[in-house]
């Protein structure tokens, strides 16, 4: 009974070895959120709307307008008129990627442009892993830059 009580805890002991290694480090990650990014933000350009699709979250949030848009399908339904025509209205790319340390939740954020590549905004999102080297959009909001206004 005690050599099998040893030979479990030196498997658990491997196995758990074994799944640390294997996970990637945390620049890793970052990497894979980025290049994740600009996947989706290549959708834009391609104006391919069921790629773009294909990165939402089953319970993706996006807050851009009045209402928050919840649910992939109702993201995907509300910006398809930003995928009809020839030329992308804007685009966006990764400034800044942060990844928890678990490696589960990642931010990434930065500029938005328009179609002239005109700053106009920024982009804020929230990224879940849903499986090695899966990364899907669980929450964006899009913002316009702050008023340079004289009261």
């Amino acid at each position: 009974m005690r050599l099998l009580s040893i030979g479990v805890m030196c498997i658990s002991m491997l196995m758990l070895a074994m799944a640390s290694a294997a996970r990637p480090s945390n620049d890793e990650l970052k990497k894979q959120v980025a290049a994740t990014e600009r996947a989706f933000a290549a959708t834009m350009k391609a104006r391919d709307h069921a790629a773009f699709t294909s990165f939402l979250a089953d319970e993706a949030i996006f807050l851009s307008g009045p209402t928050p848009l919840r649910g992939r399908e109702s993201v995907a339904n509300a910006w398809r008129k930003y995928y009809e025509g020839d030329r992308a209205p804007f685009s966006w790319e990764p400034e800044q990627v942060e990844v928890v340390d678990s490696g589960t939740l990642a931010y990434s954020g930065g500029p938005v442009y328009d179609a002239t590549g005109k700053v106009v905004g920024r982009y804020n999102s929230i990224w879940r892993l849903e499986a090695p080297g899966r990364w899907k959009i669980v929450f964006d909001r899009g913002e316009a830059p702050p008023c340079n206004c004289k009261n």
